[in-house]
Order: C-alpha cells, then sequence, then structure tokens
C-alpha cells in the first residue's frame, strides 16, 4: 500500500528570521530546515554568543542583537520563528510587524490566561500565527492519518499513548524546574495530537504526580479524554522508569472497526541517542474476517528534526495561500490549552473519595 506522508513544501521562498538559539534550534529547527532547503536569513538571542556560535555553524548571515533590529532588517515577505520560553512570547510578538507569518514554540503559555493574551495579541496585530507542534507533522502520524481519513482502519474506536521511559530532564535546564512540567511541556504534544484527529473533547480527567526523589514538579501523568460512549481515549506517561531498556515503551496506537496502526516513537527511548521509529498496521487477510495481519512500513524521517519542516511548511503555504488550513493556529491551539488547563484541574481536584461511596 502508498501511504503519502510527507508534508508539501511551500511555492515560494520566504526567509526565516530566528528569534532564541537554544538547544532545540540546534538539534531541530535548523537542521529541518537545512533539509527543506529554506533560508534562515538571520538570527538573534539574549546572550548574542550563542546566536553567532550557531549562525557560524549553519552558515547564517546575519546575527542581530535583539528582535528589533531583526524586525528592521528583515524582507517584508519574512517569517519569524520565535524558540524561546513562553514568558517572553508577548513581549516578541509585540514587535513584529502587523500581519507578519509567525511559527511559536510550545506551548502557548505557561497557562490558559497567557494563552488568551497571546491570541489576542496575534489577532490585534493580524499576525497569521501558529504553534509549532510538530507532532501533527511526524511522519508516522502523517501516515496514520491518511489511513484514517481514507477509511481504512474504519470508524476509529481507540486512541492510546504509552511512554515509559528515562527522562533526563538535566538536559532541559530552562523547564526542569517548571511548576507544571510533565503536561504543560510533554503531553501537551500528544493533547495536541488527539485534538487534530477528533477535536475538542467533552470531559477531562487526569492525575500528575511527583517522583518521591525527584525535584521535579511532576514526572507521570495518567489523561483520560472524554469523546462519547464509543470512544477510548488515554495518555499514560512514566519518565522515571529507570531500570533499563528492556520494558521500555513509547508508542501511539489507534485502533478502528476495520484496522488498527501501532507507531513506536523511537525518539524517546534511550534519549538523547534515540531508537528508530516502527510503524505499524494491521487489515484483515481476507475481507470480512477476524483474522489479521501486521504489516510494517518503512517511513523516511522522525519527530525530530523531520517533523519542524511540516510545522514551518504549512505556515510558509497557508501564508502563500497553497495550503488551505493553518493547522496548529494560535486560534485552534487555544483548545490544546484548555485541555491542559483542564488536567491539572482535574488533578487537584481529585475524583470522587472513597469514604463518599
Amino acid at each position: 500500500m502508498n501511504i503519502p506522508y510527507k508534508p508539501l513544501l511551500p511555492e515560494t521562498k520566504q526567509p526565516i528570521i530566528i528569534i532564541g538559539a537554544s538547544g532545540i534550534v540546534k538539534d531541530a529547527h535548523l537542521p529541518a530546515y537545512e533539509m527543506a532547503g529554506f533560508k534562515v536569513f538571520g538570527i538573534t538571542n539574549r546572550t548574542i554568543s550563542k546566536a553567532h556560535d550557531l549562525a557560524k555553524e549553519f552558515k547564517i548571515e546575519h546575527v542581530f542583537e535583539n528582535v528589533a533590529a531583526a524586525v528592521k532588517n528583515a524582507p517584508s515577505n519574512a517569517v519569524y520563528d520565535i524558540t524561546v520560553l513562553p514568558d517572553q512570547y508577548i513581549e516578541i510578538l509585540e514587535q513584529l510587524p502587523d500581519g507578519a507569518a509567525v511559527l511559536i514554540q510550545k506551548p502557548m503559555g505557561n497557562d490558559l490566561t497567557q494563552a488568551r493574551e497571546i491570541v489576542a495579541v496575534c489577532e490585534r496585530k493580524n499576525l497569521v500565527a501558529a504553534i509549532n507542534f510538530q507532532l501533527r507533522f511526524a511522519s508516522f502520524v502523517s501516515a496514520a492519518r491518511y489511513l484514517i481519513n481514507e477509511g481504512i482502519l474504519g470508524q476509529l474506536y481507540d486512541f492510546e499513548f504509552k511512554v515509559t521511559v528515562n527522562t533526563p530532564w538535566e538536559l532541559f535546564p530552562l523547564i526542569k524546574e517548571h511548576p507544571r512540567l510533565e503536561i504543560l511541556f510533554h503531553s501537551v504534544h500528544y493533547i495536541d495530537c488527539i485534538r487534530s484527529f477528533l477535536g475538542n473533547p467533552k470531559g477531562v480527567m487526569a492525575k500528575t504526580a511527583k517522583h518521591p526523589l525527584k525535584k521535579l514538579s511532576s514526572s507521570r501523568s495518567t489523561i483520560i479524554l472524554d469523546y462519547g460512549e464509543d470512544m477510548h481515549v488515554v495518555i499514560n506517561t512514566n519518565h522515571d522508569h529507570h531500570f533499563g531498556p528492556k520494558h521500555e515503551e513509547s508508542y501511539i496506537k489507534w485502533e478502528g472497526t476495520k484496522g488498527a496502526v501501532r507507531a513506536k516513537m523511537g525518539l524517546l527511548m534511550n534519549y538523547p541517542d534515540g531508537l528508530p521509529d516502527v510503524f505499524e498496521y494491521a487489515l484483515p487477510i481476507k475481507e470480512g474476517e477476524n483474522e489479521y495481519q501486521w504489516t510494517e512500513v518503512k517511513l523516511e524521517g522522525s519527530w525530530f528534526p523531520e517533523a519542524f519542516i511540516g510545522a514551518m511548511s504549512n505556515l510558509m503555504r497557508y501564508k502563500e495561500g497553497s495550503d488551505e488550513k493553518l493547522s496548529a493556529s494560535v486560534q485552534d491551539v487555544l483548545g490544546t490549552m484548555k485541555v491542559v488547563e483542564a488536567c491539572y484541574i482535574s488533578s487537584k481536584n481529585g475524583g470522587i473519595s472513597f469514604d463518599e461511596v
């Protein structure tokens, strides 16, 4: 079976201005843009030496002292790529030209209030603004989306994310101390991916937990999203599996009335080196019978860095008019942030007390 999954690239050249020079820019943004042939016009960062280092490594022509200088010298059709932490988003967005295209790193704010403020600024300035939820564009997600949209899996009734890994949070010092660590900075990807398939849930049940020996606000979560009686949607994450690779897990599974898909997200295992992704689908051996055969399909690219091509491509194509929909627009992602907020409310309030039953 031929499964189209690669993103369509923009038809026009749109130079990129990168605001921020963190590790994710070096490891994902810039390698992805290099693969796609995107032109990075310039870069800026508060610690300007980091911007100079990346400019030298990736042959970026211009390094700007600050956002104002970057905007002043940017081409009129520039796309802005904001890669800093959420506290800086509004200050930066206010400096961009009205009507500009901008890709903003996830999450869209530290909480729902900040998310709404970000949307308000984007709408007031008429920005073509999207959030960089790259998982929507990962090869294994795009391939699954094709099978589902074509009806090949039938009616979807089960959607599961399972992550049992040892995550070295020390590699992310800027977010390690955040009071909303696991859901806001990790499971938010899965929440957003689910919404990209199913829309907004009817309700949310969640519990996020700490590890007794770690100074982290949370490192494990279970999230159940209510999409009605015929649909089971669950996210289970455990970043504290320190017991070797034998029983590590990292996958997405879609089950439908006609078939199923299982995608191993190898990136999260043995992090940061990762393992290969594995994409498999199951269909009946004979139509109308209940005996199924699993088929593995080799897909090119992974979540990091290749999926970053899809996120930027969609923004550029929407800006030029060749894509009708801006997939992760700030308006759409406001729904993701509402689910995140609901998760924290649910986790804090708890379920039905045992003594009440």
